[in-house]
């Protein structure tokens, strides 16, 4: 009989994963029946695992049967989020970057669910997702004002429009955020592609082109609304280049455009 506390998001994680990724738990040992895992419909990898099992095993004091969810984190993250209260090294997933997170309260639920898009992401394939058609189209973008005045070129704009670095695999129609780097180190605009792939031969010490996009803003943030505190809450230390952005940001952010 299981005799985990009451507080216990086991429950919150299970209908967020069969609503965002259409995954039904697994249970597969009868040794241990409370076990279950998540695994992608497509390649069948596993992205999480949920568990209860004694509180001492994670080096805590007491015998209390605990929920804990296991994911793979970004190895540049993990360690850092090791530090975290409620957050350990993989139970029975010590490799590879996995983690173990309390689902007793200890993480905010919020960070949980992050933490398992991240898993999602990391264990999905490229290759599986390009085969079902599947692509991003929230890019995170970093802007270093060191090497370009990005107001600037936003406000002598004609109708909002720029001319930006084309990054990655950004078409048109795809939604853009601009990161500035520090001092700011904050998304700060929200643009839309309107045209790609426009060849531009361009080179300097900083920055080497050979394609650049055209991008309309279309929002403005303040540089406490989404800075770096809030994007590490969400799984990301850093914005070094182009990068798709977690589904519980894009909530946050989405929670704010509606305000």
């Amino acid at each position: 009989m299981r005799k985990t506390e009451s507080t216990s998001l086991r429950g919150d994680v299970l209908r967020y994963a069969k609503k965002q990724y259409h995954t039904e738990p697994e249970y597969l040992w009868r040794s241990v029946p409370n076990y279950c895992v998540l695994r992608h419909g497509d390649n069948r990898k596993w992205y999480a695992v949920i568990m209860d099992i004694p509180q001492n095993k994670l080096g805590l004091s007491g015998g209390k049967i605990v929920d804990i969810l296991d994911v793979k984190a970004d190895p540049v993250l993990s360690g850092s989020l090791r530090d975290g209260k409620g957050i350990f090294p993989g139970y029975h997933m010590q490799k590879g970057g996995w983690i173990s997170i309390l689902l007793d309260g200890s993480v905010d639920k919020q960070q949980i669910l992050c933490l398992l898009d991240m898993s999602f992401a990391i264990t999905s394939g490229h290759q599986n997702a390009r085969r079902m058609g599947i692509r991003n189209t929230n890019w995170l973008v970093p802007a270093n004002p060191k090497y370009y005045d990005i107001e600037k070129a936003i406000t002598e704009s004609r109708d909002g429009m720029f001319i930006w670095k084309q990054s990655n695999h950004i078409a048109v129609g795809d939604t853009v955020y601009l990161y500035v780097a520090a001092p700011e180190s904050a998304i700060r605009y929200r643009c839309q592609a309107v045209e790609v792939d426009i060849p531009c031969s361009f080179a300097d010490k900083n920055v080497r082109m050979s394609h650049v996009m055209k991008l309309r803003l279309l929002q403005r943030y303040d540089e406490k609304q989404f800075g770096l505190p809030v994007l590490k809450a969400h799984g990301i230390a850093s914005v070094r280049g182009p990068r798709s952005i977690p589904n519980s940001l894009l909530r946050e952010i989405e929670v704010c455009r509606n305000e």
